[in-house]
């Protein structure tokens, strides 16, 4: 049951980039799509994935990792203005994601309604709301027949998770965003239990590794103290959800332990954050163990003792930028617009104020820009201002490095690892350090990194499985045996069954098409069963619950003497009996005009037995051994009949080794030293000579298939007992199901209760 199919992967957005991630995997008439998001650089259509190149009323399911807008943003857009609600797919997110998701896109329609870009009303993003499936972790979904997924949390932000896809067998890991290192609030990322075929990983930090979080906390929270001392005020740059919690955790529990802060204030300036505060209040449960303690003590860590929300009235901006020092943080994190990039302009010209940056910055970005630390900036209505600000550079961004990457994909072991969400540089280097880590293991690993609709095809060869079940799974099968049954076909799972079992495991049921057919003619029973016996080599013979005369051929068809000069051929229908039943048809018909019969009717000849059945065979003891001892003489010449001598001792019977049972032996020279002994027991050949082995065992075949008869090459079905047959009850003739009948050896299927 080998198969080779081809898995499709084509980015529309991520693909050697950070931003507007987008995964089209597309595997067997089965389309999934990962994230939907924005690209933060851009606005308007421009951020938008290449949603074109996708006929959306073809997807299955989209799947969202997480709330951020390069992630989730564009998931209005396409399922309000492309066709996609033409088609029957499907969205999932997370419970804590999709709560938080309606925030984000609250506050993404506000901040873009003002402009002319807009990509969608608020009325198409409460429509898209509601069509969204929430699902918990670790819960088995099955959006439509042949695929499934399991969520797995992915720490990064609440509810962000890693999707493992399983269409029609073959396994997919989709990361999004992900990491491995637990922080104040959220676990680390899981490694699924379930090995995957492709690993879709991001690359954000290639070969970086970043410093260890007591390191970087205490650096972090030691320069907003070094610039509120010379009289700064500290502008955090953050997004208002992810980050920004953990931030605001660090900076709660240090002004709690210096009583000389806390006539400094800590300002949120985000109304969506303070809206968001009641989701992750609600979804304690699925943070780290350290949250979940305090919050049972009735200590809700997200009530902040030294931390306010602005209430934002006009002018907030500039007030706060006359006043005393104090640490704000503003959203968005990139600096593109908003009240980050307000005060920003405000606090640029004075050297003694502070920027840190705190996250990944997305190339094209203010925040990215000044990095470089330039003697300028532009401002948002096009002027210029100097900056004299300091800029610090902190990564709390919950994204893996070179280590906890690379751990991770040696950890999942994905026959194929493909890197998005990631520059073409950081990308490129972290191929080239996984590829060389895998070579020198010898193990064969294969990593891409694909461009913007560049579609990756990847084929896979391996073998579907049957699950032996029911009836044939109470005795387990032995290496190389046969296994027969039903072959159930379900999406995309096999199931072998017993044929009694199909109705209990599957709701179907099946019958038997019993068939007749009534023959005239005008010969006599015992000359029909000479006829018979000749073809086939032996009938059995007996009576049925009517007490008609009945001959059973091959096992399989019943010729019975309903009535004088009537005959009636009666079997069960199937492929093999079918073509036995009109063989026999084909001879009865043609028994009136055969030569032998009239020959033997006119020499008044008793034909109780055919010369050629099994039972002329032991009448004149011509034994089946003596038949293939005149083949192979026939073949070789010089072939002899060695017994075991009578009365001989059990030491005797040891030395002799294989001479002490019944064999042919084949003798190919006066020296004895090629000759061949055919154990007449197992039928096994032995020989010094592999050449004259291998040439006996071919002969043997043809002996053992040419002195066989039909019957004992073929038979089906129950003995027919000489007393009385086994009554056969009529079957209707119909079916209410097609079942195919397959076997498998004990290789191909797996035997399970």
């Amino acid at each position: 049951m080998a198969d080779s199919p081809t898995l499709s992967v084509t980015l529309l957005g991520a693909g050697q980039e950070v931003g507007r991630s987008c995964c089209v995997l597309q595997y067997r008439g089965k389309t999934i799509v990962c994230d939907t998001g924005v690209h933060p650089a851009y606005s308007g259509m421009a951020s938008l994935p290449f949603v074109d190149e996708l006929d959306w009323s073809t997807v299955d399911a989209i799947l969202i990792t997480h709330f951020h807008l390069d992630h989730a943003a564009a998931l209005t857009y396409i399922m309000e203005k492309t066709n996609f609600r033409d088609g029957k797919g499907k969205v999932y997110m997370t419970h804590p994601t999709k709560a938080v998701h309606k925030f984000m896109m609250q506050d993404f329609v506000r901040t873009s309604s003002s402009t002319s870009d807009a990509l969608f009303t608020p009325l198409e993003m409460n429509m898209s709301l509601s069509s969204i499936i929430p699902v918990s972790a670790h819960q088995l979904i099955t959006p439509c027949p042949g695929v499934s997924f399991i969520p797995y949390h992915a720490g990064h932000v609440l509810g962000a998770c890693m999707f493992l896809i399983d269409i029609a067998g073959l396994k997919i890991l989709y990361t999004g965003d992900y990491s491995r290192e637990e922080d104040r609030h959220l676990v680390k990322a899981e490694v699924p239990p379930v090995r995957p075929d492709v690993l879709i990983v991001e690359s954000t930090y290639g070969v970086q590794s970043l410093e260890g979080r007591d390191e970087k906390e205490l650096r972090f929270t030691s320069l907003v103290h070094s610039i509120i001392r010379r009289g700064g005020h500290v502008l955090l740059p953050t997004f208002a959800l992810g980050r920004a919690q953990e931030l605001l955790l660090i900076l709660d529990e240090y002004w709690k332990k210096h009583p000389d802060l806390h006539n400094v204030p800590i300002y949120y300036a985000s109304n969506l954050a303070r809206k968001c505060m009641a989701v992750y209040q609600t979804y304690i449960h699925t943070m780290n163990s350290n949250i979940r303690s305090r919050f049972a003590k009735r200590d809700n860590p997200f009530v902040f003792k030294h931390i306010s929300n602005l209430p934002q009235p006009r002018g907030w901006e500039r007030k706060i930028a006359d006043g005393p020092p104090c640490v704000v943080l503003a959203s968005p994190g990139f600096l593109q617009t908003g009240p980050s990039r307000e005060l920003l302009e405000l606090w640029a010209p004075d050297s003694r104020n502070g920027l840190i940056i705190t996250g990944y910055s997305i190339e094209g970005t203010l925040a990215r820009d000044i990095m470089t630390e330039p003697d300028e900036i532009i401002g948002l209505k096009g002027n210029t201002i100097p900056r004299k600000i300091s800029v610090d550079y902190l990564s709390f961004s919950a994204h893996v490095d070179y280590s906890q990457n690379s751990e991770f994909i040696e950890l999942v072991k994905a026959q194929h690892v493909v890197l998005v969400h990631g520059e073409q540089t950081a990308m490129g280097r972290l191929k080239a350090a996984m590829t060389a880590k895998f070579k020198d293991r010898d193990e064969d690993v294969k990593i891409h990194t694909p461009r913007n609709l560049e579609t990756l095809e990847l084929s896979f060869r391996g073998e579907r499985v049957a699950k032996a079940i029911g009836t044939l799974a109470n005795k387990a099968p032995q290496e190389n045996d046969v296994i027969s049954g039903l072959l159930v076909s379900k999406d995309y799972s096999y199931t072998l069954l017993d044929p009694r079992d199909l109705k209990d495991f599957t709701g179907l049921s099946t019958c038997t098409v019993t068939q007749r057919q009534k023959i005239v003619l005008g010969v006599g029973w015992d000359l029909v069963r000479w006829h018979l016996e000749g073809m086939y080599g032996s009938v059995e013979e007996g009576l049925d619950k009517d007490d008609v005369k009945v001959i059973r051929v091959m096992g399989a068809v019943d010729v019975k003497h309903t009535a004088e000069h009537e005959l009636t051929l009666e079997w069960d229908s199937t492929a093999s009996n079918d073509m036995i039943a009109d063989s026999v048809l084909a001879l009865i018909t043609g028994i009136d005009k055969s030569p032998a019969s009239v020959k033997l009717t006119s020499q008044q000849h008793s034909h109780t037995h055919h010369p050629h059945s099994d039972h002329h065979e032991s009448d004149q003891s011509i034994t089946r051994i003596q038949r293939i001892a005149w083949f192979l003489d026939a073949h070789f010449d010089d072939v002899e009949l060695h017994m075991p001598e009578v009365g001989g001792t059990q030491d005797q019977d040891q030395d002799q080794g294989e001479k002490s049972e019944p064999a042919l032996i084949v003798r190919m020279d006066d020296s004895g030293e090629a000759d061949a002994y055919i154990n007449l027991i197992t039928l096994v050949v032995s020989c010094p000579s592999d050449t004259v082995r291998r040439r006996v065992e071919a002969v043997l075949d043809m002996a053992i298939t040419t002195v066989s008869s039909l019957a004992e090459s073929f038979a089906t079905g129950v003995s027919v007992s000489p007393e009385d047959a086994d009554p056969k009850q009529e079957k209707s003739n119909h079916t209410d199901t097609e079942i195919v009948k397959d076997t498998m050896t004990t290789g191909e299927a797996d035997a399970a209760s």
